[in-house]
């Protein structure tokens, strides 16, 4: 029997399988690669010392030592730079603001040009650019995002980013001196727990590319192995050289 598909089945259809990633990685990207940082910067900081054949103590107080500095730095950096970034586009608005407020015709020959560029005719493009001037507050919205690449409503905050930075960094950190808070004497229990943490955000990460899951967990866990690797041979060069 052969089926007939309506247009509205097709509409459905079409609804349901276009969908597509985040491609600017939402909240999950700054969170997983916040963890990651922490935990690899980490993870290498205690390998590193613990090449040096320091005391379990030691080692200890240079994991939490590592995770506070690392978290206090990276919330600063990042309340600095979301702060800086958000007070030049409020800048760029500002200007924007005035230009539409001076010469309004202007602008709205500017935004029709745009349009036409882009393959509108221009008698419609030019009766799109009127309606959307009446309103300046949309007007700055759409001049906004054709002219800057930016949504004035969906600024990023300083002080969530700050947060988020510091919590996500803090727990990735948290990994590799996780065994030692909990009775663990040698490294080994902290390099299998990070090295599970590491393929655990690399899989995690796969969410916001086109790679496979099992490909992105190999790859961070090579290269966070490799830089603990590498940081326990200068501890141990460097311990034998002190010593």
């Amino acid at each position: 029997m052969a089926i007939i598909e309506t247009e509205a089945t097709l509409h459905v259809a079409h609804r349901d399988n276009h969908t597509h990633r985040d491609v600017n990685g939402g909240w999950l990207r700054p969170a997983v690669f916040g963890a990651m940082d922490g935990l690899v910067s980490n993870l290498a900081l205690m390998t590193g010392v613990a090449g040096g054949s320091v005391s379990q103590q030691t080692i200890v107080i240079t994991g939490l030592a590592g995770l506070a500095a690392g978290a206090f730095s990276m919330a600063a950096g990042e309340y600095t730079s979301v702060a800086s970034q958000r007070e030049l586009v409020e800048a760029e608005l500002d200007v924007e603001r005035r230009e539409l407020r001076k010469h309004p015709k202007d602008e709205e020959r500017e935004l029709a040009a745009l349009y036409e560029a882009r393959g509108v005719e221009a008698p419609l493009a030019r009766e799109v650019a009127r309606q959307l001037s009446r309103d300046p507050e949309q007007a700055l919205e759409i001049h906004a995002r054709e002219e800057l690449g930016i949504d004035p409503g969906d600024l990023p905050s300083p002080a969530v980013a700050a947060v988020s930075s510091f919590g996500s960094f803090a727990l990735g950190a948290l990994l590799p001196v996780l065994p030692y808070l909990l009775g663990a004497t040698v490294l080994w229990p902290a390099l299998l727990l990070a090295m599970l943490g590491l393929f655990a955000c690399g899989a995690v990460v796969a969410k916001v590319t086109a790679r496979s899951w099992w490909f992105s967990g190999l790859r961070q866990l090579a290269l966070g192995g490799a830089a603990a690797g590498v940081t326990y041979a200068l501890g141990t060069l460097f311990g034998a050289a002190v010593g």
